[in-house]
C-alpha cells in the first residue's frame, strides 16, 4: 500500500489540485491504442506541421511545434490539464516537498516593482538585513521595473550555494541598499500555530505540503503541552491544496482511523478507491514512524471550527468535507472554490510530463463538490460590514471546467455573498481584510464565539444573498 501511496497524490499550484495516478495508466494505454487510429486526422496534423515549417514568416522550431501542439492539445480538455516542461515539473515537484533552492523571500507586486512581504526566518535574505516593505529594484544586472513576478521569483530561485546581487529601496534610506546573498536550501512551512487564549488553539494550514501533517502533529502537541486543549480553530482560508497524503493526515489527526477520508473514482482501476485515515495512506516513506499518534488525545474530542473561503481548493475542501461530513467541526467562512477533479501526473524518460483530469472525488458521504463548493455550516462575512472581496472567481467560472454529475449546474449562480450591497452601490475602499489570524480577523473572533457558546454574527440569507447569490455578479 505504501508503494501505491507513493505514486498517489494530491497536487496544487494556485487552485489546481491533481491525484498521481500511475497505476494501470499503461494498461489503459496499451488498451486504447487497440481503436481505430484516426489516420485522417493525423495525416491533417503532420499537413499543419508541414505548412507551417515551409511558409512561416520565420523558421520555427521542430520541438517548439510539438510542444505547442502537446500544449493545446491539453488545455483544450479542461483548466486543469496542462503540458509540463522541464522547469515546470520540478516547480511542482519542489512545492510539493516545500523545499528549494532560493533566498527566504516572500514577494508580492506593488506599483511595477517586487515588493518583500517578509523574509523567512533564517535564510539568507533573513541574515542578510532584508526587511518586509522593502522594494527589490534589481535582480542582479536585470531592473524589476516592469518584470513579471513569477519571472522575478524564477530569477531569484537557483541552484543552492550560488550566488545573487539584489537592490533594494527601503523607506528612510535615501541611497539604494545592495546585498550579494548565496542561495540555500529553502523549506517553506505550511503550518503556522498560537494559542489565542488558554486552551484555546489557533492552527492555520497555509498549503498542504508532503510534511504538514507531521508539522501539525507538532504544533498539536506543543500546544497542548502549554495549555490543555479546550478548542480549535482550523485555518484553510486562502489554501489552494497540495499534497494528498497530507490532506489525509490533517484529517486523520481529527478523525477516528477507520473513517474514510476522501473517494475517487474515474476510468483508470487506480483511480477507484477510499482513502482512510490510516498510517498507509498518510506516510509517504516505507519505514516512518505514525506521527498522528503524537496528536493528544483532546485533539480528536475538543470542539473545533474550520474557517474557509472562496480560495480554499482542493485538499483543503477534501479536509473541510471530511470533518463536516463527521460532523467534527463547524465550518465556518464563505463558500468554497469548487474544485474536486483530479489528474494523474504522468512523467516521460526526458524529464517532462503531463498533468491530465482522470477522475472526480467524493466527500466521505459521496457528494461531489465539484464546481459547487462546500457550503459553510455558519456563514460569516470577511468584517462586521459585510466581505470587502466583493468578487469571487470559482471553479465554475473556468472555462471548461468539469461539470458536477450530481446536480443540474447554473452557472449563473455565483459565490454566496457576505455583502449587502447593491450592484450599483461602490465597494467601501476604506475596508480591508484583517490579517489572517491576527486581533482584527472578524471570521476568528466569530469561530471562537462558537467554541465559547457564545452569539455568532452568522450572515442572513434574506438580505446578503448568502443561498442563492442573486445579489452578486462573478467575475467570468
Amino acid at each position: 500500500m505504501r508503494a501505491q501511496i507513493k505514486n498517489v497524490g494530491l497536487i496544487v499550484f494556485g487552485v489546481v489540485a491533481g491525484i498521481l495516478i500511475s497505476v494501470g495508466i499503461t494498461a489503459v494505454a496499451q488498451r486504447e491504442t487497440k481503436l481505430p487510429l484516426p489516420i485522417d486526422e493525423l495525416q491533417q496534423l503532420s499537413w499543419a506541421f508541414g505548412v507551417i515549417k515551409q511558409n512561416y514568416v520565420e523558421p520555427v522550431d521542430d520541438r517548439k511545434l510539438i510542444t505547442d501542439a502537446m500544449t493545446g492539445m491539453l488545455s483544450g480538455l479542461d483548466p486543469h490539464s496542462v503540458y509540463l516542461d522541464k522547469d515546470s515539473l520540478k516547480e511542482l515537484d519542489e512545492g510539493i516537498r516545500g523545499e528549494f533552492g532560493g533566498l527566504g523571500i516572500e514577494v508580492g507586486a506593488e506599483d511595477g516593482f517586487v515588493k518583500v512581504i517578509a523574509p523567512i526566518e533564517d535564510t539568507p535574505a533573513a541574515r542578510a538585513g532584508i526587511k518586509a516593505g522593502d522594494f527589490i529594484v534589481k535582480i542582479d544586472d536585470t531592473p524589476t521595473k516592469g518584470l513579471p513576478l513569477n519571472e522575478a521569483v524564477k530569477r531569484m530561485r537557483g541552484e543552492p550555494n550560488t550566488k545573487i546581487t539584489l537592490t533594494l529601496a527601503r523607506k528612510g534610506e535615501e541611497q539604494p541598499i545592495v546585498v550579494t546573498l548565496t542561495r540555500a536550501v529553502i523549506k517553506v512551512k505550511s503550518v503556522r500555530s498560537k494559542m489565542l487564549e488558554p486552551g484555546y488553539a489557533y492552527v492555520r494550514i497555509g498549503l498542504f505540503q508532503e510534511r504538514t501533517a507531521l508539522d501539525l502533529a507538532e504544533h498539536l502537541e506543543k500546544l497542548d503541552k502549554e495549555s490543555p486543549l479546550k478548542g480549535i480553530v482550523l485555518d484553510m482560508r486562502n489554501d489552494p491544496g497540495g499534497a494528498l497524503n497530507a490532506a489525509i493526515g490533517v484529517a486523520a489527526a481529527f478523525l477516528p482511523s477507520d473513517a474514510v477520508v476522501v473517494s475517487t473514482d474515474g476510468r483508470v482501476e487506480g483511480a477507484k478507491q477510499n482513502f482512510y485515515a490510516r498510517p498507509e495512506y498518510y506516510l509517504w516513506e516505507r519505514g516512518m514512524t505514525d506521527f498522528v499518534q503524537k496528536v493528544p488525545a483532546r485533539a480528536k474530542n475538543v470542539k473545533m471550527v474550520v474557517l474557509v473561503n472562496t480560495g480554499s481548493a482542493s485538499a483543503s475542501e477534501i479536509v473541510a468535507g471530511a470533518l463536516q461530513d463527521y460532523k467534527r467541526a463547524t465550518v465556518m467562512g464563505s463558500l468554497t472554490f469548487g474544485k474536486a477533479s483530479v489528474q494523474s501526473v504522468i512523467r516521460y524518460n526526458n524529464g517532462t510530463g503531463i498533468k491530465l483530469t482522470t477522475a472526480r472525488y467524493y466527500t466521505p458521504s459521496g457528494r461531489s463538490i465539484q464546481a459547487k463548493g462546500i457550503m459553510p455550516d455558519l456563514l460569516v462575512a470577511e468584517t462586521p460590514d459585510g466581505d470587502v472581496t466583493k468578487f469571487h472567481l470559482r471553479e465554475v467560472d473556468l472555462e471548461k471546467h468539469l461539470t458536477n454529475k450530481q446536480q443540474a449546474e447554473d452557472k449563473s449562480t455565483p459565490a454566496p455573498s457576505a455583502n449587502a450591497e447593491s450592484d450599483d452601490k461602490k465597494p467601501d475602499t476604506k475596508r480591508k481584510v484583517a490579517e489572517f489570524g491576527s486581533a482584527e480577523d472578524f471570521q476568528l473572533q466569530q469561530a471562537m464565539n462558537q467554541l465559547k457558546g457564545l452569539p455568532v454574527a452568522v450572515l442572513k440569507p434574506d438580505d446578503t444573498a448568502a443561498v442563492d447569490g442573486s445579489k452578486e455578479k462573478t467575475v467570468k
